[in-house]
């Protein structure tokens, strides 16, 4: 995480897992004495959202930015002018949390003359046991068109093969593979590999990317 630039896109297929990496990776720059803001940027999935874990992540020192629209009873497809604070407050570490398929990644264009090259990283979270990434072609073409919406370039790839509660060591070393294919094709790092903490603790060491084991914050205990 030291080496990602100070502006963090978080992006991916809808389903792919990446609000919760999003928040997860939020709490740990939090945890780590950082200056933290979180915006909330999916103006098309009303379910699954970071702004939900407002209270948990304000609670931690995390500034959370979602629409203008306050309450968790109403939601509106809009964005907040909040989140040019933390675009333009050079203090902030920033995570942006961005709709879950190209539609969503229109949200994000807006706001491409922030995104210089030595400025922001663009991250790509990848679930293989998603219909539209489960081949190298279909993720390939996926991604695209995101860059294409977002008018921004993935700069890296984020392994997040899961079967929620119930994913395997298994699960996630052939995600790493479907990652693996589309890294060099496309010549994108891998840089992480997310997943449960007790699964993080069985994979291998020498995997490209780092691991980053996460909590599943998104979900409810009674959810499976």
């Amino acid at each position: 995480m030291l080496n990602d630039k100070r502006i963090r896109v978080i992006t991916g297929h809808y389903g792919s897992g990446k609000t919760e990496f999003a928040v997860n990776y939020a709490i740990k720059l939090a945890k780590d004495n950082n200056k933290v803001a979180i915006a909330d940027l999916d103006v098309v999935n009303p379910y699954f959202r970071s702004r939900e874990k407002e209270e948990v992540l304000t609670n931690l020192g995390i500034r959370v930015i979602g629409s203008s629209i306050k309450g968790s009873g109403s939601d509106l497809p809009a964005i907040s002018g909040e989140v040019l604070t933390p675009l333009q407050d050079e203090s902030f570490e920033a995570v942006l949390d961005v709709g879950g398929d190209p539609v969503g990644a229109r949200a994000l264009g807006r706001y491409h003359s922030y995104f210089k090259e030595d400025k922001y990283d663009m991250f790509f979270v990848i679930n293989a046991n998603r219909p539209e990434t489960q081949t190298k072609q279909k993720t390939i073409d996926y991604l695209r068109s995101i860059e294409f919406q977002s008018r921004a370039k993935i700069t890296g790839l984020i392994n997040n093969t899961h079967l929620l509660k119930s994913t395997t060591v298994e699960d996630v070393l052939r995600g790493q593979e479907l990652c693996k294919e589309v890294s060099e094709e496309l010549n994108i790092p891998i840089k992480y590999i997310s997943c449960i903490e007790s699964v993080a603790k069985e994979l291998p060491e020498d995997l490209d990317g780092e691991i980053f084991p996460i909590k599943m914050y998104m979900r409810e205990d009674w959810m499976s």
